[in-house]
């Protein structure tokens, strides 16, 4: 009789792996709630448990453990591996991008966690920080966005055409986001409306405004391609025979012109 082959335990965490979640769990919730200058490293350190000396030795020091947490908080909102799982997927592109916007508007859903907060407050009040999250999760990140609306477009995902769709699609949940760390205003009342209804809402009018740009794209394209007309031919002069017709036919007007000239001679001065 074979026996069933009992399922892979997942990987425990060491000593050192859990100290170093803590601290990030316990950095995040201080970072949402007070932001990045407030925030001390002997603060953070109360509330994990642990020592200053273990902050530096897992992150470096305090601006590395802010790094820390504004990349944890961007994946929790959505990871590259989520982005690149969905372009191997196999699904049509529009279907891609519906999935896209689901995922969007699941992450929008945990507006109480910190890691939205997070993000929110370095949006509003930027530090020097966000250059780094940008070059460590954000640019991999658009970077298969780009490509999965390069499919939905058709346009090449290298051409500059296709950097105000990326920011189209974007741009919404980037104000969402805000919204959800409790500043008020109209984007904020778009989130008490149920997840399902908002995910549609913004699922059509991103594949409404993809679809627009690529046909304005295929328009410039084909036009661009198209044979130009040839040039116009330069006017005869008055009395030249038109191009194209015989030697014979141009003398015949050439001295249909002196005819005229001399049966109607210049007057005298």
């Amino acid at each position: 009789m074979i026996q069933a082959k009992p399922p892979a335990k997942r990987p425990t965490r060491t000593d050192g792996e859990r100290t170093r979640a803590r601290i990030l769990e316990c950095a995040g919730l201080r970072f949402a709630a007070l932001g990045y200058a407030e925030a001390t490293s002997k603060s953070i350190a109360e509330s994990a448990g642990v020592d200053l000396a273990s902050i530096n030795y897992h992150f470096g020091s305090r601006g590395g453990l802010y790094q820390a947490v504004l990349a944890e908080a961007h994946r929790r909102l959505v990871s590259l591996e989520q982005l690149q799982r969905l372009m191997a997927s196999g699904l049509p592109p529009r279907d891609k991008l519906g999935r896209l916007v689901d995922n969007f508007a699941k992450g929008l859903a945990a507006r109480r966690s910190w890691h939205i907060r997070v993000l929110a407050r370095e949006v509003m009040a930027p530090t020097s920080h966000l250059r780094v999250l940008y070059q460590r999760e954000l640019a991999p990140k658009l970077a298969v966005v780009a490509a999965l609306l390069s499919e939905v477009t058709a346009i090449p995902a290298d051409d500059p055409a296709l950097l105000p769709c990326v920011l189209n699609v974007v741009a919404p949940f980037l104000m969402l986001s805000v919204a959800a760390s409790g500043v008020p205003g109209p984007a904020r009342e778009m989130l008490r409306m149920p997840r399902e209804a908002l995910a549609a809402h913004l699922r059509r009018f991103a594949l409404a405004g993809l679809e627009a740009a690529g046909r304005d794209y295929a328009e410039r394209t084909s036009l661009k391609s198209s044979p130009s007309a040839a040039p116009a031919a330069p006017a005869a002069p008055p009395g030249a025979a038109p191009r194209g017709v015989g030697r014979s036919a141009r003398r015949s007007c050439a001295r249909s012109g002196r005819n005229r000239r001399s049966r109607n001679p210049a007057p005298l001065r």
